[in-house]
């Protein structure tokens, strides 16, 4: 049961709407700002999809739909919301102002969740003169409807209290929070993307393979093997009877040789661009953006339910989690009266008489 009891979504774009499409689905009212003319129909498409991805999953009937409602400011927005998440494009300046407006406005026990993909929550609370200590980064991983795993990352000013409380408010509806040890750029997640990310460019310039032949290389091979274990376990298993020590010690000889290029990156010209575009053109066959987000949806659900039924039944990975989550969605549909305890926990998790502190921390470090 969620514990969030009102929403606002600052940028609707594809994550942006993405977040907004989850907290709907499970029930929340959300208020959303976005300055694009065209915002409430990119939200309606992904809003579209969501439903029916979300009607595969809980076949039985969904909870009440949130209200959904546009402000025209983002003090508006965040006025009254417990739970704001940040999703604007990756430009710290644009982060600053928003940052800044966004405490401005909230209420002092609010939590302010950013999605950026590789900035650091020290270098975005500068702005917040008010309560920086509410800031954590809450990256998740697209289509933030249907998967689960949300970067969890405070900063040099964020209140250890906001964190547990930003895992206990993502967790409530239905995803993975992991929080990340360390404060550095790009966290996790998106490091080991960059790395494949910049071998791949390598590969497709070289002529080694085309985009093509280079997804089905992942998606054939060990994308399978990834999507229920890992990378970690995986390589454990691999290294038989005597698991990882005899893995590592088999393989780490490899990390001499050279079979990398992960610290170069191959100049990103338009010829690189048209490469790669046109490749990707002709792996696409004619379909469209949403035409693939309709496949990838209807993929993702069907492997998170094949996993959800492994284990002897209990799930296995992302499965189990999302056995949970359809179990909760189908209480949630059955039984709508639950709202006033979630919103007493809610309470009771704010970390209400921290949230004055910062006041005279910082205006004794700035003085």
């Amino acid at each position: 049961m969620s514990i969030i009891n009102k929403a606002a979504a600052i940028g609707g774009g594809v994550i942006g709407a993405g977040w907004v499409a989850r907290l709907l689905l499970n029930g929340i009212d959300v208020s959303i700002f976005d300055p694009d003319p065209e915002a409430s129909r990119k939200v309606g498409e992904v809003m579209k999809g969501a439903r029916r991805a979300y009607k595969q999953m809980v076949p039985g009937g969904l909870p009440k739909e949130g209200k959904l409602t546009f402000a025209k400011t983002i003090a508006e927005a965040v006025a009254d919301a417990d739970f704001i998440q940040e999703s604007v494009p990756e430009r710290l300046d644009l982060k600053h102002r928003v940052l800044a407006e966004i405490d401005a406005h909230a209420p002092a026990n609010a939590i302010v969740g950013s999605s950026t993909s590789g900035i650091k929550p020290t270098d975005m609370q500068v702005a917040m003169k008010k309560h920086p200590e509410r800031l954590v980064v809450g990256h998740p991983f697209n289509p933030v409807y249907l998967l689960p795993l949300v970067e969890i990352v405070g900063g040099e000013q964020t209140f250890p209290e906001a964190i547990e409380v930003a895992k206990e408010m993502y967790a409530s509806i239905g995803m993975k929070p992991v929080v990340i040890r360390k404060e550095i750029e790009a966290f996790v997640g998106d490091r080991l993307l960059e790395a494949a990310w910049r071998e791949a460019l390598w590969l497709i310039k070289d002529g080694i393979c085309t985009v093509e032949e280079l997804d089905d290389i992942m998606r054939y091979g060990f994308g399978l093997r990834w999507a229920q274990m890992g990378m970690f376990q995986v390589y454990r298993v691999a290294g038989g009877e005597a698991g990882m020590r005899h893995f590592m010690a088999q393989f780490g000889p490899c990390l001499k040789w050279p079979w990398t290029k992960l610290m170069d990156v191959p100049e990103f010209n338009d010829e690189l661009v048209d490469l790669i575009a046109t490749q990707s053109d002709e792996q696409a066959h004619g379909l469209s953006i949403r035409e693939l987000e309709k496949i990838r949806d209807d993929n993702l659900v069907a492997i998170m339910d094949a996993l959800s039924k492994q284990n002897k039944g209990k799930g296995w990975g992302a499965g189990a989690l999302h056995k949970d989550y359809t179990r909760q969605l189908a209480k949630l549909a059955a039984k709508k009266p639950m709202a006033s305890k979630a919103a007493e926990k809610a309470k009771a998790l704010k970390p209400v008489k921290k949230a004055e502190k910062p006041k005279k921390k910082t205006g004794k470090k700035k003085g």
